[in-house]
């Protein structure tokens, strides 16, 4: 999986796709998911384990996530509740916001 860490005036964004996923559009009509190089990618994105990725989605105030692999650690974390998942063209996609 690769996770990318960013600061943003709202706080800290995390972006995690299952590397597979990455350069890959999804299309659902009407949603259509683009995971680009420019935002799950680049050179801050890092290769990484479930325990990172854990880490990092719990000191997120924002996140977005893609793929299998990556959506189920989350889940199985307890981070994000699998009724809120979406599924387009077949891959699971989570967004992440604390309040």
């Amino acid at each position: 999986m690769l996770l990318r860490e960013r600061e943003t005036p709202e706080g800290l964004l995390v972006s995690i796709c299952d590397t597979d996923c990455l350069g890959e559009t999804f299309v659902d009509d009407p949603v259509s998911l683009e995971v680009t190089e420019e935002f799950y990618g680049g050179e801050e994105a890092v290769e990484v384990d479930d325990a990172a990725v854990v880490d990092g989605l719990t000191r997120a105030d924002v996140a977005n996530i893609v793929g299998e692999r990556a959506v189920s650690v989350a889940i199985e974390a307890g981070i994000v509740d699998e009724e809120r998942v979406l599924e387009v063209e077949g891959t699971l996609h989570a967004q992440l916001l604390w309040m």
